[in-house]
């Protein structure tokens, strides 16, 4: 779902469905199975930045790797500029890599331990031939590094020897080493210090304003959300119930459930705080049907219903 018509989404995702087997006893058996991703639709526009948030185990991680095909859905269609990238041989998955990038949460299990930074930011120039020789590439390494506030000179360096803010840098400076069109950041700031996340959030902005990519950025920190996302998705085991303009979103919820994940963000006063109650959203009682689906209550403000 998309408030912007008339433009070939960047990213379109529809009816994906993603399900694990459950398996117990001494055989493991199959026992059921895990509905990861319940059929979700929505789009990415070209330059535009959208949020998808939801408590653990809502599925926004799962939506990530199935977009970029880390992991294979169960069904549905993933199109990228207007052709379908589901079921493509990895072979004609490549030139797509070079378009679609990542940045995962846990920034120093994303790096190799046994190579130095500036080997792990060149090596997708090596494997996709855009930097044929070596002083090339330490030339491109080296500008990569000043693009994300990182001197040059840490290049020779192993992972274990920087900050968790930095280490996020460096894998940053990897995903866009391509100049990718679409990065997915599955909750980027999370493993950080608070201190740090807004350095990485403005990071992300400046990026995105500078290189003109499109993020699918998964948090659930909503105050990060509300700074630097144009549209919120929010999912709810599995399911996107409401989808809008961002600040639609924090001023006009429709969703029981948006509303109850609002109530719980907290509010830099003692004195309000203290006497502020959360929502409560109790989801055996107000889950959606398997039939609901988006309906649209305002322009571009989709609902689950």
């Amino acid at each position: 779902m998309s408030a912007q018509t008339g433009l070939t989404p960047l990213l379109g995702v529809r009816d994906l469905r993603k399900t694990y087997a459950t398996r117990g006893g001494l055989l493991g058996r199959r026992t059921g199975e895990v509905r990861a991703i319940d059929g979700i639709s929505f789009e990415v526009m070209p330059r535009e930045i959208l949020g998808l948030v939801g408590e653990s185990g809502s599925g926004k991680s799962t939506t990530g790797r199935v977009v970029l095909r880390l992991e294979e859905p169960t069904s549905g269609a993933v199109s990228f500029d207007g052709n379908v990238i589901t079921g493509l041989p990895q072979l004609e998955m490549k030139r797509y890599r070079r378009e679609m990038q990542v940045v995962f949460q846990d920034p120093y299990a994303a790096l190799n331990p046994r190579m130095t930074v500036g080997a792990f930011v060149a090596e997708p120039l090596i494997v996709h031939g855009l930097a044929p020789n070596r002083s090339e590439r330490e030339e491109k390494v080296a500008a990569l590094f000043k693009q994300v506030g990182l001197d040059p000179r840490f290049m020779a360096r192993y992972p274990h020897e920087f900050s968790g803010g930095q280490r996020q840098r460096v894998n940053i400076a990897r995903a866009i080493a391509m100049r990718p069109r679409l990065i997915v950041a599955d909750e980027p700031i999370t493993a950080l210090d608070v201190s740090i996340q807004a350095q990485i959030v403005n990071l992300f902005q400046d990026l995105q304003q500078e290189l003109g990519m499109a993020y699918l950025f998964i948090a659930h920190d909503l105050s990060m959300v509300r700074y630097l996302c144009h549209r919120v998705a929010v999912m709810l085991r599995g399911r996107i119930v409401e989808i809008a303009p961002t600040e639609a979103i924090f001023t006009d919820a429709r969703h029981a459930y948006t509303r109850s994940l609002l109530s719980a963000i907290p509010v830099p006063k003692p004195a309000i705080e203290r006497l502020r109650r959360p929502i409560a959203f109790d989801y055996e009682t107000e889950k959606p049907s398997p039939e609901a689906t988006l309906q649209e209550v305002s322009p571009g403000h989709f609902v689950l219903t």
